[in-house]
Formats: C-alpha cells, sequence, structure tokens
C-alpha cells in the first residue's frame, strides 16, 4: 500500500523490465515467439493495424524508382544488394517489428552467446551477502536467454513507434531471399509526422526513400558489408557476464527501507543491468575502428541526400533541418539499442562525417569520393575520418 491506495504495477516507469514481466507468463512458442508479441504489443499498444492501402504502395513505388535511379547516377554504385532492382514497401508497425526481429537476431543471439552462464561465485551468499541480492541475480540469470530475446522485442518495440524506414541503425540486413533489395517504410509514422509538422507528404516520402536507397548502395557495397558486419559482430560478442555485478547493486538495497521498490525500480530498470553486461577492452579497441566506419556511412549518405534531394524535393531545406533535428533527439529505447551494438549516433557522429566527405571532395571532387569503393583498404582509419587529406594521401601512395 502507499498513502494513495494499492501500490500499481510494481514494474511501472520501468519500459523493459515492465514489458518482459508482462509477457513471460504468456504462452507462445518459444522466446523469439514472445519476444515478437511483446515487440508488437509495444509497437501498438495492442490495438489491431489495418494494412497499408494498396493506392499508396503504388504512390510510394513511383517514389522509389525516382530514388533508385538518382542515387545509383550520384554514387555511381549498385542500389541492388541482392541482384534485384530495388523497392520501398511501406508497412505498418506490425510488420516492421516482425522484420526487424528477424533481422536483429544474429546479433542478439551473438551477445546471448557472449553472456552465456557465469560460473558461480564461489563464495556463499550467506558469508558475502543478502540472500535477496543472490535471488534476484540468480533468478535473472536463469532467464538470461529469455530476458535477452524479450528485451530485443521490446527494445524493437519502442523504436517501430518512431521510426521511418529500415536504416534508421545502418546494420545491413540479409542480402537471401525475396525481400534482401525490399526496403521498409514504416507509413503510419510518416504520415503522424507529416501532419504533426504540416509537411507536404510526397516531398517527405520521397526524402526517406533517398535516405533509404542510399543507405542501402552504401551498406550493398561488399567490403564495407563484410566490415561492418565483422565489427558488429565482434563488438556484441565481446561483452562479458558479470552477474556479481548486479547482484552488488541489488545488495546496497535495503529491502527493510520504505523507498526500497523504488530502488529497485531504478536498479531492474536500466537494460544494462538487467543483462548483466559489462564492457571489455576489446570493445574498446574496436569503438573507434566502428565509430569511424559509421561516421563514414553517414557522412555519404547526407551527402548523397544534399545532391539528389534539393533537386528534387521544393521543401527539401524544411524538411531536412526538422528531420535532421529528429535523428538526434532519439528516445531512449533507440538510444540502448544504439550502445548495445557499438553504435554512436550522435550530432558529432553525423558532423564527423560531413566533414570528412566535405574534405574529400573539396580536394579531388566526386572522383575521389568515389573511390571508397574500390576495395577494403580504401576504407579510412578512425585518424583518417578526423583527417581527410591524410586518406587521400596514403591511397595515392
Amino acid at each position: 500500500m502507499s498513502d494513495q491506495g494499492p501500490l500499481g504495477d510494481p514494474f511501472e516507469g520501468m519500459p523493459f523490465f515492465g514489458d518482459i514481466a508482462r509477457m513471460l507468463g504468456q504462452q507462445g512458442g518459444g522466446a523469439w515467439d514472445s519476444a515478437r508479441q511483446l515487440g508488437i504489443s509495444v509497437a501498438t499498444g495492442g490495438v489491431t493495424e489495418a494494412n497499408v492501402d494498396p493506392v499508396e504502395r503504388i504512390s510510394i513505388e513511383q517514389l522509389a524508382r525516382v530514388a533508385d535511379l538518382r542515387v545509383a547516377d550520384a554514387t555511381g554504385l549498385s542500389t541492388s544488394a541482392g541482384g534485384r532492382s530495388v523497392s520501398v514497401r511501406p508497412v505498418n508497425r506490425t510488420s516492421w517489428v516482425m522484420e526487424t526481429l528477424d533481422a536483429y537476431r544474429p546479433l542478439v543471439e551473438r551477445l546471448a552467446g557472449a553472456l552465456g552462464p557465469a560460473e558461480a561465485p564461489e563464495e556463499d551468499v550467506a558469508e558475502t551477502g543478502d540472500p535477496m541480492a543472490g535471488m534476484f541475480a540468480g533468478m535473472l540469470q536463469m532467464f538470461q536467454p529469455m530476458v535477452l530475446a524479450m528485451t530485443a522485442g521490446s527494445m524493437v518495440g519502442h523504436m517501430a513507434t518512431r521510426t521511418f524506414g529500415q536504416y534508421d541503425l545502418p546494420i545491413p540486413r540479409s542480402l537471401t531471399g525475396q525481400g534482401a533489395d525490399e526496403l521498409l517504410l514504416a507509413l503510419p509514422n510518416l504520415d503522424a509526422f507529416a501532419d504533426e509538422w504540416s509537411l507536404a507528404t510526397d516531398d517527405l516520402r520521397l526524402w526517406i526513400c533517398i535516405h533509404e536507397v542510399a543507405h542501402h548502395a552504401v551498406l550493398g557495397v561488399p567490403h564495407v558489408r563484410a566490415r561492418m558486419d565483422d565489427l558488429l559482430t565482434r563488438y556484441v560478442s565481446s561483452f562479458r557476464n558479470d552477474p556479481a555485478a548486479l547482484e552488488d547493486r541489488i545488495g546496497q538495497i535495503d529491502l527493510s527501507d520504505p523507498s526500497a521498490l523504488a530502488d529497485l525500480q531504478e536498479v531492474m530498470g536500466s537494460p544494462e543491468v538487467i543483462l548483466g553486461a559489462i564492457t571489455s577492452p576489446e570493445q574498446d579497441a574496436l569503438r573507434p575502428q566502428l565509430s569511424a566506419l559509421v561516421a563514414m556511412v553517414v557522412g555519404v549518405v547526407d551527402h548523397v541526400l544534399d545532391t539528389v534531394g534539393a533537386e528534387l524535393i521544393p521543401s527539401y531545406a524544411m524538411l531536412t533541418e526538422a528531420l535532421r533535428r529528429r535523428r538526434v533527439e532519439a528516445a531512449e529505447a533507440d538510444r540502448f539499442v544504439e550502445r548495445l551494438f557499438g553504435l554512436e549516433l550522435s550530432q558529432g557522429t553525423y558532423d564527423r562525417g560531413a566533414a570528412f566527405v566535405d574534405g574529400v571532395v573539396e580536394r579531388a571532387g566526386e572522383d575521389g569520393l568515389r573511390r571508397l569503393w574500390v576495395g577494403s583498404d580504401m576504407l579510412p582509419t578512425p585518424p583518417e575520418i578526423d583527417a581527410p587529406g591524410l586518406w587521400l594521401a596514403r591511397i595515392d601512395l
């Protein structure tokens, strides 16, 4: 009981753990089926969505064809990663969640492997700390595979409430299957944003089509994709399980104190605490490489947008100001996903990428920029991202 009456949901205010707690008791076909159910529930608020109107599909297909041709011309790249013509498919939030969870699943399972069951502490709980803390720590470790899958479902569900496409995070998707060159566009979010900001709907849709196709083209370059896949996989595989840290955090809470529930909520509301994950020296070494590659990718994509979009979209300047401000004002769910995968999409990252691309184009023109696509040895190192002249000097040698 509280002064205001019965205490409600004990996980209220804890978006990830609260979502997991609501779903753990539900039946399903396994952790990932439950994760999909959770993601859809979070994304839709439990309300059944309508399918996208076929008329809207036709309209976006036309915009996508324009974006495809212009991006290919501006970059000199094939926009098709899997050998099929690229297309943009408008979807509702439910479809976006299901396909994105499938795309992220290999990385999450790598993370699960890295955090796999840790060895139990040698010391007895009675000698070393609070048995309640040990109980919570043991419970979370026991359910860790489920917790990881459900956390993925929760975070993707929260992302689905605000994402516009599939490349808000520069994570390559599968090149196999019928949908290898089919890009997702979250139509409900786009239309809501257009209404909120009184934006021209077709202008906004074309901007996002160019953004998505440009990402797809850059991440479809074999050596860029291979480097990104390698760094992401190595990063998530380098987390180290530290159940003792969780036990220590819980053990600091005085369960006899009236504020204990609030303190427990604060601890359990942290996804990092729930996962029992801590960064490792291996990740510290990988982070500069990953940051440099991400800066290059987003820098090139923004350059393509400025080149193509300014010619095609009447309201390009106004749209770009609104959209680029919005992307660095990400929700906590988005930031957690970024940290989980070692990505940092702050304003500093975008500025860093823009400065590199501008420096290359100023010194060597568009042809100089296209040398990025020649081979893996042409990708800039972390120091070269901050000194484009150094990169040009090295590749000339």
